[in-house]
């Protein structure tokens, strides 16, 4: 559940995990925690921080901290970023695809977190090699970073670039879309497998996939009886 650290700024703060490590000494094990954290304002603006304290609360608030002096901006276009990018860190590899409005955020956890307080709404996102929480976030940064605007890469080969692919999809999007009303979130895409088979639920509902009556409920007619509703012929 976000927390709300500034209400000027409007930032909040996710906490990704807590870890706990030990030191053995002469008396015995001592315990400190480390805290992993997002903070962002959900109009642009994100950031991370770790540190460590003797107690979750102290680890926490210290990381949140950590994480507001290292604030970075971003460019959008609608709720969406403008271009595919990847990347890397250490072992981590993430890919962020822009998506089309309504599509929602499909993410893990950490990649969720970073997108949904940086104010991004649709996304797709795939993560290739470790799933360290760790190492998952700072690719993320990492790809956030090279996000570049078409007036930007215009200005800089000195050429006028047309509308991209991207701009004509949310366009497009914006004539079948619903109004968002302030404060909703975005929904993901409905699973609806399963239903075209006659089942009543989807993947995983109740229900199932469509099937035939039960083999207790099958009736047998024989050469000379008639169908059921109707009387038998003399």
């Amino acid at each position: 559940m976000p927390e709300l650290l500034d209400e000027r700024s409007s930032i909040e703060s996710t906490t990704i995990g807590v870890y706990r490590t030990s030191a053995t000494v002469k008396g015995g094990r001592r315990f400190s925690f480390g805290a992993l954290v997002v903070v962002g304002n959900r109009n642009g603006e994100v950031g991370f921080g770790y540190a460590k304290g003797g107690e979750v609360p102290q680890a926490i608030e210290k990381s949140q901290k950590d994480g507001q002096r290292n604030i970075i901006k971003l460019t959008r276009i609608g709720t969406t970023i403008h271009h595919e990018v990847e990347g890397r860190f250490s072992s981590t590899k993430v890919r962020l695809i822009p998506a089309s409005p309504g599509t929602g955020v499909v993410a893990g956890t950490v990649v969720r977190a970073v997108l949904e307080l940086a104010g991004i709404a649709d996304c797709l996102t795939k993560c290739y090699g470790s799933t360290n929480p760790q190492n998952v976030l700072k690719a993320v940064f990492n790809a956030i970073e090279k996000l570049r605007t078409p007036g930007h890469i215009a200005e800089l080969r000195s050429q006028t670039l047309e509308m991209t692919e991207i701009a004509q999809k949310i366009e497009r999007g914006k004539q079948f879309a619903a109004p968002v009303k302030k404060g909703d979130k975005p929904k993901g895409p409905v699973n609806t497998v399963g239903n075209e088979r006659g089942g009543k639920g989807g993947r995983g509902g109740r229900g199932g996939p469509g099937r035939g009556p039960r083999r207790d409920q099958v009736v047998v007619q024989q050469s000379g009886d008639a169908p059921a509703g109707e009387a038998p012929k003399a």
